[in-house]
């Protein structure tokens, strides 16, 4: 194990080979914080920091009002799903009417919507949302009811550029244009750079938003292999580069949907680097890298982008704000043609929303809400991991991601989710079913489950039963 200069690291380094070497088991209980800091003289941020970072390798669990515990998980040998191998089938699989399916009961209140790729309500800031609201209409001129500049929100912009040294970017306010949400950054992206009959290179399972919306621009998606723990496979990405005619590229670099992977910052570099190498724009959908379990935010590649071939989009939609539609993408040496296209198709971003989410960000409120929604996510994809090996068949493969929504679960290859789908919906349960998420023949026996969803008993009976459900397939 690589010795770390931080002497938290130093610190959840030992508790991490003590509980491997055996000296803490499953179920034990460590030692407070305090006494801790007693033994040792360590500060109480210093082993906050330290338990913090080991509860991010799903090595202990923090239970309420009781202390650290030993997870389960840190004795299990976890088998992760296999990565994609996409291939051209003739089969005429409906996805269109499978995503109308999944998505036609989200408002059901009495569906356990484990299908859905934002957070409940309950992990939200209503009420300080509610009053930022009320305090932009006042503030706002004609409260809010004129066209904002073209480019976007002046305030919010400027918020973003700031925030943008989370990930090691250094912005202004002019490297910023606002959109309608990221998929409407996405979108503005697509129309400018490809025309149809064009080929993008995506990952393999790639978010079905993404697939529906290229093929209504008439593009051709090449979908290429992909690690469910480290992203797209670089090799296939140089082939396809080296050997097709490519228009441009679409990735998640960090805590991809649905499979949750996160390319290592290597592989990041690398992107970039062959992208400016073939002259291909890369589209940057980067809108759950605040998700992170860790002690620090992940960069990306736009992180790494002197050239401005990379137009990273990102968004509150999926940490702060789903209704409010705020987006923005930071479009690189493409930005006069990404705004001629936002002229086009909207003219001006939704005034009185971009200005809430723009004070959110100013006043710390949205690093506050961050680092709360963190810690519940963080907890929740360790109890649903759980719950997942107590209760499905074995041999039931799952993801570890390490921010995010997501957990990727591959079952045996005789079961089709698709058809599992409708076996869940009469238990009043919603799973995404893998075949969605590509366009190729695969991922039949692959399912997506949120765990955006406050954790319950009642949740934990869901995931038990559709593990009981998997089992009599």
């Amino acid at each position: 194990m690589k010795k770390s200069n931080y002497l938290y690291l130093q610190f959840a380094d030992r508790i991490e080979k003590q509980i491997k070497s055996g000296l803490f088991n499953v179920g034990d209980k460590l030692p407070s914080i305090r006494e801790i800091c007693a033994e040792t003289g360590y500060s109480m941020s210093t082993v906050s920091k330290a338990y913090y970072e080991i509860e991010s390798r799903s090595l202990i669990e923090s239970r309420p009002q009781s202390g650290y515990y030993v997870s389960n998980i840190s004795s299990r040998t976890i088998a992760e799903p296999s990565p994609s191998s996409p291939r051209i089938s003739s089969a005429n699989i409906e996805r269109e009417d499978l995503i109308d399916l999944v998505y036609g009961s989200m408002m059901d209140k009495n569906v356990t919507m484990l299908s859905l790729g934002f957070p409940s309500n309950e992990l939200l800031p209503i009420t300080k949302l509610n009053k930022g609201m009320i305090q932009a209409i006042r503030q706002s001129p004609n409260s809010g009811t004129c066209y904002d500049e073209l480019q976007g929100n002046l305030n919010l912009r400027k918020e973003i550029a700031r925030w943008s040294f989370t990930w090691g970017g250094t912005l202004t306010e002019d490297d910023v244009i606002t959109t309608s949400g990221c998929i409407g950054a996405i979108s503005h992206c697509l129309m400018t750079l490809t025309k149809p009959g064009d080929t993008i290179i995506t990952e393999s399972p790639v978010y079905f938003g993404i697939l529906q919306l290229a093929k209504s621009l008439g593009l051709y998606i090449m979908e290429l292999p992909t690690n469910m723990t480290t992203g797209i496979e670089l090799d296939a990405l140089k082939k396809a580069l080296a050997t097709k005619k490519i228009t441009l590229c679409l990735l998640m670099s960090n805590f991809s949907n649905p499979s949750g992977s996160m390319m290592p910052v290597e592989h990041k570099k690398e992107v970039v680097r062959l992208m400016e190498h073939y002259n291909v724009p890369l589209i940057e959908d980067d809108i759950y890298g605040d998700m992170y379990f860790g002690t620090s935010r992940p960069t990306n590649c736009k992180t790494y982008d002197e050239s401005g071939i990379v137009l990273c989009c990102n968004s509150v939609s999926k940490s702060l704000a789903p209704g409010y539609r705020v987006g923005w993408v930071s479009p690189g040496k493409f930005k006069k043609e990404i705004l001629r296209t936002k002229l086009y198709h909207t003219v001006s971003s939704t005034t009185i929303t971009h200005e809430v989410v723009a004070d959110f960000l100013k006043n710390g409120r949205y690093e506050n809400h961050l680092r709360k929604i963190r810690q519940i996510l963080h907890h929740n994809s360790i109890n649903y991991i759980n719950t997942i090996l107590e209760s499905f068949p074995a041999g039931t493969k799952v993801s570890q991601p390490q921010g995010g929504f997501f957990l990727w679960l591959e079952l045996d290859k005789k079961i089709d989710t698709a058809v599992f789908y409708h076996l869940a919906m009469e238990h009043n349960i919603s799973i995404a079913p893998g075949r969605i998420f590509s366009f190729q023949d695969q991922f039949s026996n692959c399912m997506r489950l949120s765990f955006g969803l406050p954790w319950s008993n009642e949740l934990r009976q869901s995931i038990q039963t559709l593990g009981k459900l998997v089992g009599k397939m």
